[in-house]
């Protein structure tokens, strides 16, 4: 959902470019939260494969 709210900031053409930069941050957080959570037991994430599978 953070990411979803990121991309939705980016298309307002006067965002506050520290809260685009905090939402991304804050999206980054949880997606390492989430792979500690799950002890490493995750498949490994491959950059694009979401893109391809949404096509």
């Amino acid at each position: 959902m953070c990411r979803r709210a990121e991309r939705h900031v980016l298309r307002v053409d006067d965002a506050n470019p520290k809260a685009v930069r905090h939402l991304n941050r804050f999206s980054d957080l949880l997606f390492i939260l989430a792979r500690a959570a799950n002890n490493g037991s995750a498949p490994l994430w491959e950059p694009g494969q979401h893109a391809a599978l949404v096509g």
